[in-house]
């Protein structure tokens, strides 16, 4: 994930994740916004579902724990 995310904001594709063998079931921790979307954590970095098969992708702040 950090390769397609050099500067702490980023998208990919789910299909481009798991042609490099990215594992979904695994993350480290989660957060969920005031609005209720939710991010999963590998470590310090983060993604987000987004439409038609899509990640958003972010680096964990300090106050997200």
């Amino acid at each position: 994930m950090e390769a397609h995310n050099p500067d702490g904001k980023g998208k990919v594709s789910k299909v481009q994740l798991q042609k490099e063998g990215f594992d979904f079931s695994y993350f480290t921790n989660m957060y969920t916004t005031k609005t209720g979307k939710q991010y999963f954590f590998c470590y310090e970095q983060g993604y987000l579902p987004i439409e038609n098969d899509y990640y958003a992708l972010v680096i964990k702040k300090d106050y997200i724990d």
